[in-house]
């Protein structure tokens, strides 16, 4: 059975299709496994090296350790050696949706009310009424 890298090779694929950097992307899930694809992915290829955006510090670490395995399991699919070094680098954290803890003024009256110093509230509305 012929190595997806080699196989890549053969067809005649568009250039944007067949450069290093989208084969070597697109066999990294099978190089590093089920386990390791799902918690890391793979972002580009810089002269030789592979950038692998990780979950967080501990699977960076983890990872460091395996680096030459799965250098040694990437040129194994790729059928070349394509990838000299792999950088890790913890992925940005995602922001979890917020919910708004007081309803937003829509522009109708009594957006005052929220405003707990009545001369405050006053000025407020006035200067609503003349925007407006």
């Amino acid at each position: 059975m012929d190595r997806a890298g080699r196989l890549i090779r053969k067809m005649n694929l568009p250039p944007q299709l067949a450069d290093a950097e989208t084969r070597v992307r697109a066999a990294w899930p099978a190089a590093a496994g089920k386990i390791i694809a799902s918690h890391t992915q793979a972002r580009g290829l810089v002269r030789g090296t592979l950038i692998v955006d990780v979950e967080d510090r501990v699977w960076q670490r983890q990872l460091s350790a395996l680096r030459h395995f799965l250098l040694r399991n990437l040129a194994k699919e790729l059928d070349e050696m394509l990838v000299t070094e792999i950088d890790f680098r913890p992925m940005p954290q995602k922001r979890a949706a917020q919910r708004a803890t007081f309803a937003r003024n829509d522009g109708t009256a009594g957006g005052s009310a929220r405003i707990g110093d009545p001369v405050l509230g006053m000025l407020y509305e006035k200067s609503r009424r003349s925007a407006g």
